[in-house]
């Protein structure tokens, strides 16, 4: 794994938060077919760089772009 690596799976949740809004960490895993430790990595890199807002709810994670 390589930040190119990481970028692309960041590519891909930023397409699927663009094109469906609001999005759970189940939504997203199904929508970019990533594996949960990607799809926090390329969560992490959307996070620092201020483009996406993460809301933890009672049952899951809610992710919505900035």
């Amino acid at each position: 794994m390589n930040v190119d690596v990481i970028g692309s799976w960041a590519g891909l949740v930023w397409e699927a938060l663009n094109a469906s809004g609001m999005l759970t960490v189940k939504g997203l895993k199904k929508a970019t077919k990533l594996k949960e430790k990607e799809l926090y990595a390329a969560l992490g890199w959307l996070a620092r760089e201020g483009k996406v807002c993460i809301t933890e709810t009672e049952s899951d994670v809610e992710v919505v772009l900035c």
